[in-house]
């Protein structure tokens, strides 16, 4: 059939635009139909008004009012170079510029005043380019005089992620003390809070006489809760300046007293309100992350390996290697450290029952040693509470079962026995929580099921011990959301939460298969369970490398893929990791 003929045809010329820009700089560079002249150090430049007028708002507003101008031919712009202005009315007639260095600053303030908009953004893209650590507090300034926001804005950015570098440039101490204060305030800033305080002892330091009453303002915006006791009390507590504030040596006093006190309820006989200030959160970089390591791997090995679980991208890195193989270790997190205690050597001919400490910082991913524990053991359990490692109970060189209890202080650096434990046990559940630990189950040394709970209460290195059928664990993990202690498995299927506060045991939802010696740790209050080893339906043991998690909210199960390898006897912790070491690891 025949197409019916087509009535309208619409046809847009692609090239007509550029075509008549080019057309008119032709007729500008041979001076036809010229009507005004740009003036500007003794040099003119030939232009057409009606160009001008469709290409900006000042020049239409020059041109289409009742001005003077309307009226001249030669029109004298004031504050503007004949260099810049020539490359300017390049750019109107031709949409080209190059921008370098040595005009940038001259071309976007008359850009500004002429107002071509789109040439003063294609300035701030230039400079955002040029940013760095050195430079980016006086971009910021620029920034400000330009009224410029897009550069600003990239600027402040760069300043707040690479503030390590920033604060020890000379321009950090020409800073205002509101704009320093809403450096330290921020929650997006990149650094460590003892990179924070030594930023405002610097700032103070650079002109003592009339910057330091803003001591005791400034300490306050440093979040107390993630320094290390050791560099909180013998370093910044010496601090000359800090020991000049009664205000802040009272704070720091209020913070000792915290700790001492073994509660998380604040002092309120302090100046300071101590709760805002304690409750303030990490600074937005750090994110908690999983963190697997040792145990034994793929049933052939103990392993060496520590891995990084990186929930974004779902992805597994590897960290440092331990230095050692160790067999029934035990893992813990304190001040964002990975602790790996005591266990059994293996990569040596004759095995050893150690009371070497490891540590492991995601900052460096370096292992070091630390203070060594007072008695060698292995199959122990270990937990960390305020500022405090506990470790219960495990085997002793002579491969008896033990009862002992010692406690690390992070503030003093060594470790001290504790009240030991009622009746000693292995591979029980452990947790703490509200001054308290508690150990549930576990079996005795002829390997039967100890049906008991066994709490510690911390301030008063004292023990008690319930009775209750409910508990039936063996090497099953335990961890706290909220209120409530999770035992996960244990030769059994079965998930219990202890309601601390009510004093009794809730069921959850089951797990998919019988599990024990897995590991479990929480993050973002989720259970993330790694590893361990199950019972099939044919009853055979077997290892396992699934990633599962439960969500208390919904009491629901999901699989979160999959570990690297198959492992158990593990430790899975959640340490604080900030995203440049993350991106380095």
């Amino acid at each position: 059939m025949d197409q019916p003929p087509v009535e309208i045809f619409h046809f847009k010329d692609k090239e007509q635009s550029s075509s008549l820009l080019l057309q008119l700089n032709r007729l500008r560079q041979d001076k036809v139909l010229i009507d005004v002249l740009l003036c500007s150090d003794n040099t003119e430049i030939p232009c057409h008004r009606n160009v001008l007028v469709s290409s900006s708002s000042y020049f239409r507003a020059m041109f289409c009012n009742n001005f003077k101008e309307t009226q001249q031919t030669r029109i004298h712009l004031k504050g503007v170079t004949s260099a810049i202005l020539s490359c300017i009315i390049d750019y109107v007639y031709t949409g080209l510029v190059s921008i370098s260095m040595d005009i940038v600053l001259p071309l976007m303030q008359a850009a500004s005043m002429l107002q071509y908009g789109r040439l003063f953004e294609a300035c701030s893209r230039f400079l955002q380019e040029q940013l760095s650590p050195d430079n980016c507090l006086s971009m910021i300034r620029l920034s400000e005089i330009m009224n410029c926001n897009s550069l600003r804005v990239k600027a402040k950015e760069m300043a707040m992620k690479s503030f390590s570098d920033v604060s020890a440039s000379e321009d950090l101490c020409e800073l205002s003390l509101p704009e320093l204060m809403g450096y330290l305030e921020d929650d997006c800033l990149c650094a460590d809070e003892e990179q924070v305080f030594e930023t405002l002892v610097a700032w103070i330091h650079h002109d003592p006489l009339s910057r330091r009453g803003a001591i005791s303002d400034l300490f306050k915006k440093v979040r107390l809760r993630y320094i290390h006791p050791t560099y909180l009390f013998q370093f910044i507590a010496n601090d000359p300046l800090i020991q000049s504030s009664t205000l802040c040596t009272e704070l720091i006093e209020s913070v000792r007293r915290l700790m001492f006190s073994v509660s998380t309820k604040c002092i309120g006989d302090t100046p300071f309100d101590l709760k805002p200030l304690w409750a303030a959160p990490r600074r937005y970089t750090y994110h908690d992350t999983l963190v697997v390591v040792g145990g034994r791997k793929n049933n052939q090995q103990t392993s060496r390996e520590a891995l990084l679980f990186d929930e974004k991208s779902q992805k597994w890195q590897w960290l440092a290697k331990l230095p050692i193989r160790l067999y029934k270790a035990s893992y813990v997190c304190l001040h964002s450290i990975l602790y790996v205690l005591g266990g059994l050597t293996t990569n040596t001919k004759y095995s050893q029952v150690i009371s070497t400490v490891y540590t492991l910082s995601l900052k460096t991913n370096q292992w070091r040693t630390a203070e060594s524990m007072l008695e060698p053991r292995f199959a122990h359990q270990s937990v960390s509470y305020l500022h405090f490692i506990f470790v219960l109970g495990g085997i002793r060189p002579d491969r008896r079962l033990c009862d002992s209890v010692e406690r690390y202080n992070s503030m003093f650096n060594q470790w001290e026995s504790m009240a030991p434990m009622p009746e000693a046990v292995l591979h029980p559940a452990v947790a703490a929580t509200n001054q308290r630990i508690y150990m549930f189950g576990g079996e005795d040394a002829m390997q039967n099921p100890v049906r008991i709970v066994q709490v510690y209460h911390i301030a008063r290195n004292m023990w008690s011990t319930m009775e209750n059928r409910t508990v039936k664990n063996v090497s099953a993990p335990a961890a706290v959301i909220d209120d409530k202690i999770y035992i996960i498995g244990g030769y059994t299927r079965r998930m219990i939460a202890y309601d601390t506060k009510a004093n009794r045991f809730v069921k959850c939802a089951n797990l998919k298969e019988r599990k024990m010696h897995h590991s479990a740790t929480v993050l973002n209050n989720k259970l993330y369970v790694t590893g361990g080893r199950h019972i099939n339906g044919h009853d055979v043991i077997e290892d396992s490398d699934n990633l599962e998690c439960y969500d208390p909210k919904t009491d629901a199960w999901t699989s979160k893929g999959k570990l690297p390898f198959k492992l158990f006897d593990h430790g899975s912790l959640t340490l604080p990791c900030d995203s440049q070491t993350l991106a380095r690891t």
